[in-house]
């Protein structure tokens, strides 16, 4: 049995492959988010713990990390703190493999409109912050997969393509269950996956910023 620790167990897209891996035998999760009552449904099943608390709480983290095949981070905030906690606690526990989700532009690969939109729509300080996080996990001795999602939408439709770093990023859009299907990907094939940083869009998107600015508009 795989033993997974996702960090942000509340975010859409963990929600996502948590109920895809809900009683499945081959997984064993460890959930933590700040409030657990959010996730109060997932409590009967068998395969999965609920637990309170923060990646702020660095001590917290080593103890949740023991014996661990993966973790999983489905996080935002102040990212370059949560991924200095995170690798430390990951070494410190001798727990190689890390998922970490973040946003498109983190190498300044995309190509305008949409790379400037995506800048001025997250904000640069956040971008930099990101930009940060993602150079801490690059730097240190894990076996990481980043995984830089385009323009995320609640769309049930699972299609996508990939981008390597280094490459110009494709497209502008992504459903979650998208990602969360990669997630999944990785997880049962983390070596498959490792020391790489891939940008996940949906093939045809190229120019869809207008369709974009009108799903914010809405909103």
């Amino acid at each position: 049995m795989k033993k997974i620790l996702i960090l942000g167990a509340n975010g859409k897209i963990a929600r996502i492959v948590e109920q895809r891996l809900l009683n499945n035998k081959n997984f064993e999760l460890t959930l933590l988010l700040r409030n657990s009552n959010r996730l109060k449904q997932l409590e009967s099943a068998n395969n999965m713990t609920i637990v309170d608390g923060s990646v702020s709480d660095t001590k917290l983290l080593k103890s949740l990390m023991k014996g661990m095949d993966i973790v999983y981070a489905n996080l935002n905030g102040s990212m370059e703190q949560w991924a200095k906690n995170i690798v430390e606690s990951m070494e410190t526990s001798d727990v190689k493999d890390l998922i970490w989700i973040t946003g498109s532009g983190l190498y300044h690969e995309v190509p305008d409109p949409f790379g400037s939109w995506v800048e001025n729509y997250v904000g640069h300080e956040s971008k930099e912050d990101t930009r940060r996080a993602a150079s801490i996990i690059e730097s240190s001795d894990l076996n990481y997969t980043i995984i830089r999602a385009a323009y995320m939408t609640n769309d049930r439709e699972i299609d996508y393509e990939l981008t390597k770093k280094g490459d110009q990023f494709k497209g502008t859009m992504i459903s979650r269950a998208s990602i969360a299907d990669f997630v999944i990907k990785i997880i049962k094939d983390p070596e498959k996956y490792s020391n790489e940083s891939f940008g996940i869009s949906k093939p045809g998107t190229d120019d869809m910023l207008n369709k974009i600015r009108e799903i914010e508009h809405d909103i």
